[in-house]
């Protein structure tokens, strides 16, 4: 879907405190640009934030960064953000334009998020184009460069097939699935909020398929052990 050129949406961003002008020089400096030293969400292809508006609001004991590439939905995020605070000051957020197969770019090997959202991402239904998915083994392994320890992604989408491959690729990257359906809203889960995707969906009696994922870290492989063990014995030689 193309998104129209909003002529307003760069104006307003430059004067924007929760926007990150220039990403590319973010890495290292996160704990600066919030408030308040708080754990870090990620939303990945915020969009107009309707969700993350929402989470932020309600969860102010943590820092989101919102990332998606169009400038011009950012515009409309950033207004659903300052209309959803109110006359509240927007502090635990940040919004940046980023291509986010970049990600591990933005941060420095110090700097670890506690949680990722990909909420409705593009299920690119062509196999050629399957890497180009948000939740792909090759973006979650660049994910896993960011995420901390323990660190969990949650994921939500209305197609089946994205839904059931991402079981796949978490596996494939070593991931371990906390909890997982293929209807969410019939689930007891009173605190989700609903994407402007998922209400529509929902609307077209489309079910919203979910699953919440755990990186526990790397795991010991034989080579990394094997490695490990030699240099014990070199120093124990000396």
């Amino acid at each position: 879907m193309r998104i129209r050129k909003k002529k307003w949406a760069r104006p307003e961003l430059a004067a924007c405190p929760f926007y990150v002008h220039e990403p590319k020089t973010a890495a290292g400096t996160w704990g600066e640009r919030f408030k308040k030293q708080q754990p870090i969400h990620l939303d990945l292809g915020c969009g107009k934030c309707t969700f993350l508006a929402k989470l932020a609001h309600r969860e102010k004991n943590v820092n989101f960064i919102g990332i998606d590439i169009s400038e011009d939905i950012l515009g409309v995020a950033r207004r659903n953000m300052e209309a959803e605070f109110g006359e509240e000051p927007v502090e635990n957020v940040n919004l940046l334009s980023y291509n986010i197969e970049k990600l591990d770019t933005l941060f420095a090997p110090d700097e670890k998020a506690a949680r990722i959202y990909v909420n409705f991402c593009n299920p690119w239904q062509k196999a050629g184009d399957h890497k180009r998915r948000l939740t792909h083994t090759r973006q979650l392994n660049t994910y896993k460069k960011v995420l901390a320890p323990g660190g969990e992604l949650w994921f939500k989408t209305d197609n089946t097939d994205l839904y059931l491959a991402t079981q796949r690729y978490l596996a494939e990257a070593g991931f371990e699935i906390l909890c997982k359906t293929d209807d969410l809203h019939s689930e007891n889960a009173p605190g989700n909020i609903q994407s402007e995707h998922e209400v529509m969906f929902t609307a077209e009696g489309i079910k919203t398929k979910a699953i919440i994922a755990r990186w526990n870290g790397e795991p010991e492989t034989p080579e990394r052990v094997s490695t490990e063990q030699a240099e014990k014995v070199e120093n124990t030689d000396e």
